[in-house]
């Protein structure tokens, strides 16, 4: 354990450059809350920036031949994947919070009222937005390096764009996944808890498995 958070600060310390960067980009989404005058709109947008900063790290460390550092260090390499996955998890709870704290103040100096409701699904819904990112990116990125890796950041982008088109073309279905959203919230927060636990799971499987067959 004290090894997975040692590779979490090392990680820290090399985005540590860009945290401006990143709270700028934290700054947009509010604009969107407030243009949108939604809370959803806003927090997804949030998380769904953050998650591009997942390269940051990789980046980095190829930039400099840093593979070579971490194949001396005593650290497994699953303890290395492990920690960066604690590292781009808190950077998403982090970018969470702040957007459930700063947009919604936002919106109620524009006049609009947010409920506890209208938090809580805002918050289910960027969580979901930023596994979905990140699960496909991280494992990419270990595959193919911070250039070519990124070409899975747009795999979630089609299939939530196709599962919307497939939504509005048949409406019945889409109503029916309101109403039982409606009707069971508590339901909504459990699968969704379940598929972001499952998805990261197989992620972190995939990720340690390309790193170990990596030569460093």
């Amino acid at each position: 354990m004290s090894n997975i958070l040692k590779s979490t600060k090392l990680d820290i310390a090399l985005v540590k450059p860009y945290f401006k960067t990143i709270c700028f980009t934290l700054l947009l989404p509010i604009v969107f809350a407030a243009i949108n005058r939604s809370l959803l709109t806003g927090v997804s947008f949030a998380m769904c920036f953050i998650a591009m900063t997942t390269g940051y790290t990789f980046s980095i460390t190829e930039k400099n031949s840093m593979d070579r550092l971490f194949g001396i260090l005593p650290v497994r390499k699953s303890e290395l994947v492990i920690g960066r996955y604690v590292f781009v998890l808190a950077m998403g709870l982090l970018s969470l919070i702040i957007s459930l704290i700063a947009q919604p103040l936002a919106l109620k100096v524009l006049g609009e009222t947010v409920g506890v409701f209208d938090i809580v699904t805002a918050a289910i819904a960027g969580v979901f937005l930023f596994a979905l990112y990140t699960v496909f990116q991280i494992p990419g990125y270990y595959k193919y390096g911070s250039i070519k890796g990124r070409v899975f950041m747009y795999i979630p982008v089609a299939g939530f764009l196709v599962t919307l088109l497939l939504l509005s073309k048949m409406p019945a279905i889409g109503n029916s996944i309101i109403s039982v959203v409606e009707s069971s919230p508590i339901l909504l927060v459990l699968l969704a808890v379940f598929a972001i636990v499952v998805m990261y799971a197989v992620s972190i499987f995939l990720s340690i498995r390309v790193m170990k067959n990596k030569e460093m």
